[in-house]
C-alpha cells in the first residue's frame, strides 16, 4: 500500500521500484518514455507502469487504483 499527498510521486516511485526489481523490462520503460515524451510528459515514464488509462496519461494524474504484485527472493 502506498499513501501520500497529491502529486508527491507515488506512482512514479512505485513504478520505478517495480522496474528496479525486475517487474518490467527496459524495453517497456523505453516505450513509456517515448510515448510520454510525445505528450510532453517525459518524466512520467515510471508512473505509466501503473497509470494505464488514457485520461491518466494525458492529465498526469492517477484516477483509478492500480494493483501490481511482485515478489523478491527476500
Amino acid at each position: 500500500v502506498v499513501i501520500g499527498h497529491v502529486d508527491s510521486g507515488k506512482s512514479t516511485t512505485t513504478g520505478h521500484l517495480i522496474y528496479q526489481c525486475g517487474g518490467i523490462d527496459k524495453r517497456t520503460i523505453e516505450k513509456f518514455e517515448k510515448e510520454a515524451a510525445e505528450l510532453g510528459k517525459g518524466s512520467f515514464k515510471y508512473a505509466w507502469v501503473l497509470d494505464k488509462l488514457k485520461a491518466e496519461r494525458e492529465r498526469g494524474i492517477t484516477i483509478d487504483i492500480a494493483l501490481w504484485k511482485f515478489e523478491t527472493p527476500r
